[in-house]
C-alpha cells in the first residue's frame, strides 16, 4: 500500500483531511472511524491517523473526490464540537502508532474480599495444625524460637548473551549496519571493524582515547590567536534566534516525515531522560554545522555532523555522567547537562576546522535557541541533519540508526512544555575550559605571551633599522 501526501485542518465542527490520490475510483473509498483512530483505503493508497480526540462513527463522515486535481477530501465530524485539535501538522505524530496503556511504576493491590482474621475456635486452629507437613512443622517451631537467620540479597545475574554483537543506536534496537564497515570508507568511525561487538564501556573508552589523541595544543593556539574569520562566524546572526513555534513546515519535509518509520517506542523513565540528552549532542553538532557553514552545506558537512556525536562516530550516547537512576524524565542536574555538552566541546575542539572554545559557546547559545523554537523547530532541525547525511553514501547510516527514530520520537513522544523548560536551563550553565580536561586557559595565556612578544620583536627589528638608514639631508 502506498501512502499518500496528505495534509490535515479543522473547522468548528470537524477535522478536514486532504489527501493527493491521482487516478482512483472515488466509488472504491472505505472510510473507517474508531474513536480517535482514523483509516481510510482507496486502492492503491491506505492511510491511517490517530488523532489526540474523539471523533464521530464513519457514518458521519463525508469525502469528496477532484477527478482533475486528484484530491480527496474527507470531512470528520469531531465527537465535541469546538475542541481544538493540536498540533495537526506534525504528521510523523498523527502517523504514529496508537499509544499502549501506560503501565504503572509500581504494582497495585486490588482487595477482592476481606473477613476478619480473629478466630474463637482453638479447635479449628488445633485441626489445621494436625494437617501441616513435617517441613511445615520445622518452619513453624522455627518462627517460635525466633531464629534469626542471615538474609542476603544475591547478586543479579548478567544478562544472557547468545551472540558476540551489541546493540546500538536509538534504544538500542539496531544491528548489523556495520558488519562490513572495513570496506566501507567510514572516516568518523572510532571503532573499526569492531563496532558490532565492542560492549558499550569499551565504546567509550575508545572514544576518549581518540579525542586526546586527535587533540592538538598548536592547532587550537593558532585558531585562538588568528581568530578573524572565527569572529565571523560567531558575529553570524542564526535564523532559529528568536523563531517561535508558529512556523510551518516546507512540502519537502512533510514528504520527508512521511517516509519515516512507523513505530512505537515503550520506554522507561531513564531511557526517555537519557534520550534527551542524547538530543542536545545532535542539537550541538547541528548548531556547529549551520554556523560554521552559515546554513550552506558543503560536501564536508556529513562528516562534520557524523565527527562531533559522539553516539555517531563512536555509538555513545548519553548519559556521560554517572548519576543515580531517576524515576523523573523532566528532571535534568546541572552536573549532568554540563557533562552533556563537554562531551560535544572535546569534539568540536578536536576534530572540525575551527577549533575554539568561543565558538563552542556560540552553538551552546543556539542551541538554546532551537529548545526555545519548541517541538517543531527541534524537529525541523533534525530533519535538516537528515537531509545532509541521506545525501552521503557513507554516513547515510547514521541517519537510519538514530535521527530518523528521533524525528519520529520527538514529534510523537516528547513533552512541548519540556523543551522551552530544558533551554532555560542550558542558558544558565557555567561550563569552564578546566572541565574540557585540556590546558586551554594555559595554552590561551601562552599564545598571548607570544604575540606579544613578537610584536616587541618587530618593534625592536623597526627601530633598528630606522638607526642603520642615513640622515636625511
Amino acid at each position: 500500500m502506498i501512502t499518500p501526501r496528505f495534509s490535515c485542518s479543522q473547522s468548528e465542527d470537524a477535522v478536514i483531511v486532504t489527501m493527493y490520490c491521482p487516478s482512483v475510483r472515488a466509488s472504491d473509498v472505505e472510510i473507517s472511524v474508531d474513536d480517535t483512530l482514523f483509516s481510510i483505503h482507496v486502492n492503491p493508497y491506505f492511510l491511517r491517523l490517530n488523532f489526540p480526540h474523539p471523533l464521530r462513527g464513519d457514518e458521519d463522515a463525508s469525502a469528496s473526490y477532484d477527478a482533475g486535481t486528484g484530491y480527496l477530501t474527507v470531512s470528520l465530524n469531531k465527537e465535541t464540537k469546538g475542541q481544538d485539535f493540536k498540533d495537526l501538522d506534525l504528521l510523523a505524530k498523527l502517523l504514529a502508532p496508537r499509544p499502549a496503556e501506560q503501565i504503572p511504576e509500581e504494582p497495585g493491590i486490588e482487595v477482592l474480599a476481606s473477613e476478619d482474621a480473629h478466630r474463637d475456635d482453638d479447635s479449628e486452629l488445633a485441626e489445621r495444625a494436625q494437617q501441616l507437613t513435617l517441613e511445615q512443622r520445622e518452619i513453624l517451631e522455627a518462627a517460635n524460637n525466633d531464629w534469626q537467620l542471615p538474609q542476603e540479597t544475591p547478586e543479579p545475574l548478567p544478562p544472557l548473551r547468545t551472540t558476540p554483537e551489541h546493540r546500538y543506536g536509538f534504544l538500542d534496537m539496531h544491528i548489523g549496519y556495520f558488519r562490513h564497515v572495513a570496506h566501507a570508507e567510514n572516516e568518523v568511525n572510532e571503532l573499526g571493524p569492531d563496532a558490532e561487538t565492542m560492549p558499550p564501556a569499551e565504546r567509550r573508552k575508545r572514544r576518549l582515547i581518540h579525542e586526546q589523541e586527535k587533540w592538538d595544543d598548536e592547532y587550537y593556539m593558532a585558531d585562538f590567536v588568528d581568530d578573524e574569520y572565527i569572529q565571523e562566524l560567531l558575529a553570524w546572526a542564526s535564523p532559529v534566534a528568536g523563531t517561535t513555534d508558529g512556523h510551518h513546515f516546507t512540502e519537502e519535509e512533510n514528504a520527508t516525515m512521511l517516509r519515516l518509520p512507523r513505530k512505537e517506542y515503550s520506554t522507561i523513565p531513564q531511557q526517555t531522560h537519557d534520550l534527551y540528552l542524547t538530543l542536545l549532542t545532535l542539537l550541538f553538532s547541528y548548531a556547529y554545522e549551520t554556523r560554521t557553514t552559515q546554513q550552506d552545506p558543503t560536501p564536508e558537512s556529513a562528516w562534520t555532523l557524523a565527527s562531533l556525536t559522539p553516539a555517531f562516530s563512536a555509538l555513545d550516547p548519553a548519559p556521560y555522567h554517572a548519576l543515580p537512576e531517576r524515576s523523573n524524565p523532566a528532571s535534568f542536574t546541572e552536573t549532568e547537562l554540563s557533562a552533556t555538552f563537554v562531551a560535544s566541546y572535546r569534539r568540536a575542539l578536536a576534530f572540525p576546522l575551527f577549533r575554539s572554545f568561543a565558538l563552542a559557546e556560540r552553538c551552546r547559545a543556539d542551541v538554546v535557541d532551537i529548545l526555545a523554537g519548541g517541538r517543531r523547530l527541534v524537529t525541523r532541525c533534525l530533519l535538516g541533519m537528515k537531509h545532509v547525511l541521506d545525501h552521503h553514501e557513507v554516513y547515510y547510516v547514521y541517519s537510519k540508526v538514530w535521527v530518523d527514530d528521533y524525528c519520529v520520537w520527538t514529534l510523537a513522544y516528547t513533552r512541548h512544555a519540556l523543551f522551552p523548560s530544558l533551554s532555560r536551563k542550558i542558558a544558565g550553565l557555567k561550563i569552564a575550559k578546566s572541565m574540557v580536561g585540556w590546558d586551554l586557559d594555559e595554552l590561551e595565556s601562552a599564545a598571548l605571551e607570544e604575540t606579544e612578544r613578537q610584536s616587541d620583536s618587530d618593534d625592536e627589528s623597526e627601530d633598528e633599522i630606522e638607526q642603520m638608514l642615513p640622515a636625511p639631508l
